[in-house]
């Protein structure tokens, strides 16, 4: 496997080569790089042909699954070497005696809460560079799961952290920038390899890795925070159905993800959190979140279940047979299709719902008349920020906790303010001067979009920390001509869950 030796001269060539993400788009362009996107190769191929500076040799190698010769790799790996690459697992020769990559070995950056990192991820070469199927344990690079759930994590320091089936180290890599500690673990040793190399290859020190299945290599360990992006993909177990290491969890149905529920309870400090993708089954008319909501009630934990998409069995079979490597039309695709239907339709399951799953071990004296349970629908949560939702979810568990801290009897006398990225938008029937609606935007989070009633718009209108709830109800109450005790119970229902959503803050 690679050769942790190559880290050191291997970062020193990616550095003089000026191996980044942009450079690389500089390279092929923009045409070539959404191609790239939607798998295909040829355009960047045919942009960096023949092109021997380093940083397009080193593209062509580990990117796009290239031939280059051996005399151009030396040039762009001076330090390393190509021989050494060969030997330590970076490179392979072929029989036409051109080197190509052993390896998806990519530059990656990204802006989060706590600002711009840039990183060099190895990992196993896919498709689009190799041409042929996954191979059952491949070791996944950064795709759209791994991106979302870095996006998701909250950015406040952490003693410890738990990055549970590791990959290729990219949580690890995120979690590393706020925790003092990391450790990182996963049933596959390739899968391990990969991570070790991706730690040293980028100068962190700080990941412990080990293998074992899930919570196994950290019996009796707790954690101040656990991430996971587990095997979650629901495959049929019945021979002729190849299983990834890198999303098949070896378990029937959804209990894989149940059972990281269910771990995680044992694992966190009290006040830790969890955080973790997965997928949950409709059976036989049962709600799919409702049941994962249950998972973590069983636990005894509180959770935020956000569910962003439900699609049905046949488009969850085609969505990852498609994801192994077969394409339909071939000789596998029919009986694969026809197998997943079959495992599906044993349990009943009419859809499968995906999402995020956000867990917390009630804190140590905590107020226990509003524990954090919710289960909603947001389809496309993840949105277009930039630095991911980690910092919003964490402004809401802050604004959660603030509310309970207040219990029932405190919010009328606190003071509360609107959220910076809330606009209100006002619509008007033609000639009308009253708005026949009144809907408040959210900037940034979710983006949520609620309709108000004219006192609820009023309230936060005027929700700038200085005056107290049931003062401002009072205010409205006269303004509108209306019952203070009926407005008052209205906003302070509304102000609660516009807490909830981040739009108003204690």
């Amino acid at each position: 496997m690679l050769h942790l030796s190559l880290a050191d001269p291997l970062r020193r060539d990616l550095d003089r080569a000026v191996y980044t993400v942009d450079r690389m788009r500089g390279l092929w362009g923009d045409v070539a790089d959404d191609a790239l996107q939607r798998a295909d190769r040829v355009p960047a191929l045919r942009a960096l042909a023949g092109r021997t500076e380093p940083a397009a040799v080193l593209a062509r190698l580990f990117v796009l699954g290239d031939g280059v010769a051996a005399a151009d790799v030396a040039a762009a790996l001076p330090t390393t070497g190509a021989a050494a690459a060969v030997e330590g697992g970076l490179l392979a020769a072929g029989d036409d005696g051109l080197l190509r990559g052993a390896i998806d070995l990519r530059p990656y950056s990204v802006v989060d809460a706590l600002g711009v990192t840039a990183w060099w991820i190895a990992s196993d070469l896919g498709e689009l560079a190799t041409g042929q199927a996954l191979r059952t344990d491949h070791v996944l690079g950064i795709g759209g799961a791994s991106a979302t759930l870095s996006g998701l994590m909250l950015p406040d320091r952490a003693r410890r952290v738990l990055d549970l089936g590791t990959g290729c180290g990219i949580q690890a890599l995120h979690a590393s920038r706020f925790a003092d500690q990391v450790v990182a673990t996963d049933i596959s040793e390739r899968a391990l390899d990969f991570g070790r190399f991706n730690a040293a290859l980028n100068g962190v020190d700080t990941i412990e890795f080990r293998l074992g299945s899930l919570y196994e290599p950290v019996a009796g360990e707790r954690f101040d925070r656990i991430v996971s992006n587990p095997p979650f993909v629901i495959t049929p177990r019945r021979g002729g159905v190849p299983e990834y290491e890198y999303r098949d969890g070896g378990m029937v149905g959804d209990a894989l993800v149940a059972a990281v529920v269910a771990g995680a309870a044992e694992h966190l400090e009290p006040g830790g959190v969890a955080q973790l993708l997965g997928n949950w089954e409709y059976r036989d008319g049962v709600d799919g979140l409702n049941r994962a909501a249950a998972w973590a009630q069983d636990a005894r934990l509180e959770f935020w279940m956000i569910e962003r998409e439900r699609i049905d069995p046949a488009r969850y079979a085609e969505t990852w047979i498609r994801d192994g490597g077969t394409k339909p039309g071939g000789p596998e695709w029919e009986p694969l299709v026809g197998a997943w239907l079959d495992d599906f339709a044993e349990r009943g399951v009419d859809e499968i719902g995906f999402g995020y799953v956000l867990l917390r071990r009630p804190a140590e004296g905590a107020p226990t008349h509003q524990p954090l349970q919710r289960a909603e629908r947001i389809p496309e949560a993840l949105g277009e920020n930039p630095a991911g939702l980690g910092p919003h979810l964490s402004a809401v568990l802050a604004a959660h906790d603030a509310l309970a801290a207040l219990g029932p009897d405190g919010v009328d006398d606190h003071a509360f303010r609107v959220a910076p990225d809330v606009t209100e938008q006002r619509s008007h029937w033609p000639g009308e001067e009253s708005p026949s609606a009144l809907v408040l935007r959210q900037g940034g989070g979710f983006g949520r979009s609620l309709q108000v009633s004219p006192a609820v718009s009023a309230a936060v209108g005027a929700s700038d920390g200085e005056l107290a709830l049931g003062v401002l109800a009072g205010a409205i109450a006269q303004l509108l001509e209306q019952d203070e005790r009926a407005v008052l119970i209205e906003i302070r229902a509304e102000t609660i869950e516009l807490i909830h959503c981040g739009l108003v803050v204690p």
